[in-house]
């Protein structure tokens, strides 16, 4: 369903209206849809916090194996995103009825989803019930009931949740008008995170003495904001569904979902970039018991998470801004290369007292919240600007689907890992193999922005920015066009300054570390001063000619631009570049303030790991600068002084955009911003 401008009929009072499919708004209209959209996002967000971060508690408490509690989390919720996500999805993309195509699979589920999410928090009550009235049952002990009863009651959740979760993400392509998508999903986000810090803030710090409590309220804040939702939102008229009864039924069903989904490369890359993203993350069941180990109460991480995420929000309302100027799929694919470095390896060899280690994770929430935000808002509007609108959830699910298949092996996996280094590292506290939960991420983390820069590859070879539609094998054009937006070319102006961050991110630690060596000297803390000195010194001095190197290739590659002259390699945009540089030029101060308190304490080995772990993160820095440098190569062929919206004159001179070659995929009539 594509969008239509807004229609402005001739008239003093008259009013602007804005058309989705069959559907017009008025301004106070689309208000009231945002609003009703928003209620449920809030109501969605209390309910998704709850599961994932009491659970886990609750089944250690239980004695759970880390394996099992992997299984229950991670791979029977993934077993069922590859079952039944993927035929509701296909359904409800062809279904048909006087009230919509996806408000009837969320209302006639909702009401068993709420049921189960209470019982998982009455598990202990329904434990007593059972062995006062089953004899047989009283030979096993209330944590193994309690644990499969769980696992029991989290599976049916979860079937009921396919249906919920699936479509309602789906329901805002259908019913918010296109030119407003990027608004509202920046305003979703951040209802969506802010929600999350209410909860944490307020209401975490119960989840062991009141876990009952918290999942029937939420429960009961679920259904009663959805039905809510529901009640006052209206979907449209859809076209009919342009394949034959037989095709979307059955074998055939299944025959015509796999033969489109899977019918271009480009969608098998971004589907296994979700895959093994979602492998990174089933890691992240224990991530509670990781912030335990560095000395944290349940108080505490509540709070880092409701501060953060209060900061996240709040850069939510600019971040929004850049989604269509810098194009979702660039700021996702940027974003995957640069989440390759990962500083938390520190950790295993660091242990700061609880008490720093809380202000150390508030300062670096605050200072990556803008890149959150950014990436946060970007990942359904990436979606909705590269799969076919016409197949959008049924490609959502099938991205679902994969990932989900690799989620229900990592589930386990990552429990087996946990373990495993345990018993490597049985001499050791309990909790100490949770501190390589970042190995694990980093692993994944990696390939999958392998998949996501093919993904970028492609999008480039298609058309980029000017001419790309998603391919559509099952039409006669093998293509379905859709609106493009408008995004801004690199600029000249902007690349010059990220660069200036990078210069004090990657330059200014070679100072600073001369600064620290003095320190270390006059405290008599010669150990330290000393690895400073045949390691970290030298090794930063090395780091930052790596970086002058680079950089004097990408100064000659933007001269080249601006002459009309063939590349060496790419010119990466300055959008991701700058915000990147910029958060590692203010973490500096992070590091700086770590070392410092080692220093204080008289951890010369924590001084020397965070010495040679920043070394290595910039090393890493520089290289994933390279990395889009080449990944840009023969597509970055132009180059702007700014970034006006519209072409301007300035003191009689008009700002020009060179194009420097007319390769196929390239427009230079689109070039200026």
């Amino acid at each position: 369903m594509l969008s239509s401008p807004p229609i402005v009929p001739e008239g003093p009072n008259t009013r602007t209206l804005y058309h989705c499919g069959t559907l017009t708004y008025t301004k106070a209209t689309l208000v009231m849809l945002f609003g009703w959209l928003l209620w449920g996002d809030f109501c969605f967000t209390v309910m998704e916090q709850v599961v994932p971060s009491i659970l886990p508690i609750k089944l250690k408490l239980l004695g759970a194996p880390n394996w099992v509690i992997g299984a229950i989390l991670t791979t029977g919720p993934g077993i069922l995103n590859m079952t039944v996500c993927p035929w509701v999805s296909f359904k409800s993309d062809r279904y048909r009825s006087r009230w919509g195509r996806r408000i009837p699979f969320i209302v006639s589920t909702l009401p068993f989803l709420c049921l189960f999410l209470a019982l998982l928090g009455l598990s202990d009550n329904v434990c007593g019930v059972l062995q006062s009235h089953a004899a047989w049952l009283r030979h096993f002990s209330p944590a193994t009931i309690t644990i499969v009863l769980i696992a029991g009651f989290m599976l049916m959740f979860q079937f009921f949740n396919m249906f919920v979760n699936s479509v309602f993400w789906y329901l805002f392509n259908d019913v918010v008008p296109a030119q407003f998508l990027g608004r509202f999903m920046g305003s979703f986000r951040i209802v969506g995170v802010g929600a999350g810090a209410l909860y944490n803030y307020f209401v975490f710090k119960y989840a062991e003495t009141h876990m009952r409590e918290i999942f029937v309220g939420a429960s009961l804040l679920y259904f009663i904001g959805f039905i809510m939702m529901c009640l006052m939102i209206k979907e449209g008229k859809y076209p009919p569904v342009d394949e034959t009864k037989s095709a979307g039924r059955g074998l055939a069903g299944l025959k015509t979902f796999f033969s489109e989904t899977f019918s271009h490369k480009f969608y098998v890359y971004r589907f296994l970039f979700t895959s093994f993203t979602a492998a990174a993350g089933a890691i992240g069941v224990f991530g509670i018991f990781f912030n335990q180990e560095m000395g944290l109460n349940y108080d505490q991480i509540g709070k880092i998470a409701a501060i953060t995420s209060v900061a996240v929000m709040a850069a939510t309302f600019f971040a929004a801004i850049f989604i269509d100027r810098w194009h979702p799929l660039r700021i996702c694919t940027y974003a995957a290369v640069f989440s390759v470095i990962n500083s938390a390896w520190v950790w295993i060899f660091v242990t700061l007292p609880g008490n720093y280690f809380f202000w150390v994770g508030i300062g670096e929430g605050i200072v990556v919240a803008f890149f959150s935000a950014l990436v946060g808002v970007a990942g359904l509007p990436c979606e909705m600007r590269i799969f076919p609108q016409s197949r959008f959830g049924q490609f959502c699910s099938a991205q679902a689907m994969l990932r989900s298949t690799v989620t229900v092996i990592a589930g386990v996996l990552a429990g087996v890992f946990v373990d495993v280094v345990k018993i490597i590292f049985s001499g050791y506290d309990e909790n100490f193999a949770y501190r390589f939960n970042c190995v694990w991420i980093t692993i994944f983390t990696a390939i999958g922005a392998f998949y996501l820069v093919k993904v970028y590859q492609e999008w480039n070879r298609m058309g980029g920015d000017t001419k790309f539609h998603p391919p559509a094998p099952w039409t006669e054009k093998g293509i379905e066009e859709m609106d493009i937006t408008e995004t801004t070319k690199p600029a000249r102006r902007w690349l010059k300054l990220a660069m200036l961050f990078f210069d004090g991110a990657l330059l200014l630690p070679i100072a600073v570390t001369l600064g620290m060596m003095w320190w270390m000297h006059t405290k008599g803390q010669m150990f330290a001063f000393r690895w400073y000195g045949i390691l970290v010194l030298p090794l930063a001095i090395l780091v930052g000619i790596y970086w002058l190197w680079l950089r004097r290739s990408m100064v000659r590659d933007m001269n080249a631009a601006a002459a009309g002259k063939p590349l060496h390699n790419g010119l990466p945009h300055h959008g991701m570049l700058m915000l990147v540089g910029c958060q590692y030029f203010l973490l500096l101060s992070i590091w700086g303030a770590e070392v410092w308190v080692t220093i204080t304490l008289h951890m010369q080995s924590g001084a020397v790991a965070f010495g040679l772990v920043k070394v290595f993160a910039n090393f890493l820095l520089v290289s994933c600068i390279w990395l889009m440098c080449r990944v840009e190569r023969g597509y970055s062929t132009i180059m702007v002084e700014s970034t006006p919206t519209r072409k301007k004159e300035s003191d009689g001179q008009t700002m020009l955009v060179k194009p420097l070659d007319d390769k196929p995929g390239k427009d230079p009539s689109q070039a200026a911003v």
